[in-house]
């Protein structure tokens, strides 16, 4: 390969402003910091990790391009990749130069160095240029099976294995001595580019796609997608409060490597009634926002940013959600995967990079296809061909199911607000939310029908006596031993219960719930646990003995105390757990014998912690792109002056020409010594000189900065 008479930092320093503007604003991993000058832009430009990041940016075709460019010898000329691809190679090819992937020598395109290396060794399965002469007229009079050989190796990889080269089977043999393969070691022969090309036709790739896939799906009425979305995005809001109230009365634990249980998992999922991947997705968005927390007693829960949430309105509450699902990091369909069994919810294993380009990506194609449902093959095939680097089939499933809880979507389809929430407009959820009702309707099955959405006072106080059954238009709630046992639990009695079911149902009280709350009233604090590493108290010494006897609660290591007093080594926490695990119906109580209402609101006392996430890149804005721009030729203005070409002054002389300077308002070069002794060139425009200081607008900077006289040891005009 000959060595180009010009270099990519050369031909940057070619480029004009709004190209060079046009390659900060493609990769804006290059803004920050500004480069001091173009050969470092190009340094920057050609690093692995700058690549990598434009890679991401770059379509199936745009990469098959590139690939194509890298499979053939530089410099390539526009015809010859359009002839080995096709015609509409030609707006791939100015875009790879825009983001500075290709440069231009003399109308002909290079690489920069690493390039190749980000491609790969072998671009589009092409082994190595062969360095001697190839007769392809020979393949006439090869040996039986040797084109074969050949054809197994033409579409890649470029490699074939022997067990010994030198021992190797006559057509294979044959192949080496007539240079259509390389003999690279004892073991492993190479199949040439010129070999590879030849058999393909003189074609890079088998098939290439200049065009994005088809988007097909099926089709659905705005209105119908909107009123999904709306059910789905009331729905959603109450999951996130009844699992903040839920975790207020029963926090569950938090694992020692972090994140939420299994155990804990499921039983959130079967209290708010819903599958446990979709209960992992609303811990994780609560968790994100900082709505829960993980205290400093390992417990989870709700935090005092909770509580200004609920006081919100549902369409304030659904964007702050539904927003920050677009930004974060985090794939929540993780948890429960067979082959991530270690990945829990709220742990810090959840985070994979370009998770949030990847939702936008997906979004954004719903928006562009209204009142469509995408055929899951179909919306796969478009993202692997926009994004092939960050498209996954798992990832775009659970992305397309996550924004169907959210209400994003509508069977489907992109709803009004999830295309409203990607623009920045007005959302108008609140219209389109039926009114909320302050009474329900009591059945004789100890079931209770919600005929709207309840009102926040009304949702809070229900829910903490009963269990949502099912979710819909009309909610349907559950009154069971477990649920009356929770409202005792939070210092109500039995007759509050009743008295207040009374007032808020338009139908009478059954009788069997009125025997239920009595009972479990009546049940409830006759067992009581204490603390002390625990003590158990019952007047019942049947009851006493009943539990020494009980061979489920043998983990416990329940000791007689006293005829009434049983004590154990776990915690009183844990106890009281076992025991209504086992169906007793414990209390606890203080050190004085009272009997412990545990609060109505339980809070945590460290700040919300949100998990930090990988965040995407954005563009920087048009006004950081012109400074940049600016500071970059000042830099490389300034480079160009060397200290040794700006004379030595005295301080009299210096001042007497910052002085004319400043009066011509002429542009000029400073050597400026550091705190060291190290001198600098600086290219200034100096404006005024004050108390020994001169005040001057750095062009590095583009900002005002004040340099010591004392410190300036020459100037010298700018040109």
């Amino acid at each position: 390969m000959s060595n180009p008479t010009i270099s990519f930092a050369d031909e940057l320093r070619g480029r004009t402003d709004d190209q060079i503007a046009m390659l900060f604003t493609l990769r804006p991993d290059l803004i920050s910091p500004v480069p001091t000058d173009i050969t470092a832009l190009a340094a920057r430009a050609n690093s692995m990790p700058s690549l990598m990041r434009a890679r991401e940016s770059l379509n199936k075709w745009q990469f098959d391009i590139l690939t194509t460019i890298c499979a053939l010898q530089e410099p390539v000329s526009l015809v010859e990749i359009m002839s080995m691809t096709s015609k509409e190679a030609k707006g791939a090819v100015q875009a790879l130069w825009e983001i500075g992937l290709l440069y231009l020598e003399n109308e002909r395109y290079r690489v920069p160095t690493n390039i190749r290396t980000m491609v790969g060794e072998h671009p589009a399965g092409l082994g190595p240029q062969s360095n001697k002469k190839i007769d392809f007229a020979e393949l006439e009079a090869a040996p039986k099976g040797a084109t074969e050989v050949l054809q197994r190796m033409v579409w890649g990889p470029p490699k074939g294995q022997v067990a010994d080269v030198k021992k190797a089977a006559p057509n294979v043999r044959w192949l080496i001595e007539k240079n259509f393969l390389i003999a690279f070691d004892s073991q492993t022969v190479l199949l040439p580019r010129e070999v590879a090309m030849h058999f393909r036709g003189g074609k890079i790739f088998k098939d290439m796609q200049s065009a994005q896939p088809l988007f097909t799906g099926v089709a659905r009425k705005q209105k119908a997608a909107d009123l999904a979305a709306i059910a789905n995005i009331s729905t959603f809001v109450r999951w996130a409060e009844e699992l903040g109230h839920n975790w207020s009365d029963e926090p569950p634990a938090a694992l020692k490597t972090g994140g939420l249980g299994v155990r804990d998992l499921k039983r959130t999922a079967e209290h708010l009634g819903i599958a446990e991947n979709c209960a992992a997705f609303v811990a994780e968005l609560l968790y994100i926002a900082g709505l829960i927390v993980i205290d400093t007693n390992d417990q989870i829960l709700p935090t005092s940013t909770f509580d200004v949430f609920l006081t919100r309105t549902i369409e304030e509450q659904w964007h702050s959600l539904a927003v920050l699902w677009l930004e974060t990091s985090r794939m929540s369909g993780l948890v429960g995967k067979a082959e991530s069994k270690s990945v829990a919810a709220l742990g810090p294993e959840l985070d994979r990079g370009g998770t949030s380009a990847l939702k936008k990506l997906i979004v954004a194609l719903l928006v562009e296809n209204p009142e469509k449902d995408p055929a899951l093959d179909s919306i796969k095939s478009v993202v692997k061909w926009l994004a092939p680097t960050r498209a996954n089939d798992e990832y775009v499933e659970w992305i397309l199911r996550e924004a169907e809880w959210l209400g994003i979507t509508g069977q489907g389809a992109i709803s009004a607000f999830g295309a409203a929430l990607l623009k920045g407009d007005d959302l108008g959820i609140e219209a389109a939310l039926p009114k909320p009702v302050d009474h329900i309707l009591i059945q004789a099955d100890n079931s209770a029908i919600a005929p709207g959405p309840l009102t926040l006072e009304l949702a809070n106080a229900i829910g903490t006596i009963a269990d949502i059954e099912s979710r819909g238009g009309a909610s349907v709630y559950r009154f069971s031993e477990a649920s009356i046992r929770r409202g005792l639990d939070h210092g109500q009695t039995g007759d509050q219960i009743k008295d207040f079911l009374k007032k808020i149902s338009k139908t009478p009280m059954p009788q069997p719930l009125e025997y239920l709350i009595a009972d479990v009233s009546k049940r409830h604090g006759k067992l009581r646990v204490g603390h002390n590493n625990s003590y158990l108290r019952c007047e019942d010494e049947g009851l006493i003995q009943e539990l020494l006897h009980d061979k489920r609660l043998e983990p416990l290591r329940l000791r007689k105390l006293a005829p009434q007093v049983l004590i154990s080594d776990v915690e009183s926490n844990e106890l009281i757990i076992a025991l209504r695990e086992a169906g007793y119906l414990p209390a606890a109580e203080n050190a004085t014998g009272i009997l412990i209402s545990a609060p109505t609101v339980r809070r945590a006392k460290t700040r919300p912690k949100p998990p930090r996430v990988i965040t995407d890149i954005t563009a920087p804005n048009p006004t950081l792109i012109t400074s940049a721009v600016r500071a970059l030729r000042a830099g490389e203005r300034a480079s160009s002056h060397k200290p040794r070409d700006i004379p030595r002054t005295t301080a009299n002389e210096t001042l007497d020409l910052l002085h004319q300077y400043i009066e011509e308002r002429a542009s000029l070069t400073i050597g400026y010594a550091d705190t060291n002794g190290g001198v600098s060139n600086r290219l200034i425009d100096p404006l005024s000189i004050s108390l020994g200081t001169l005040v001057a607008r750095d062009h590095a900077t583009g900002e005002i900065a004040h340099f010591r006289i004392p410190r300036i040891t020459g100037v010298s005009p700018a040109n």
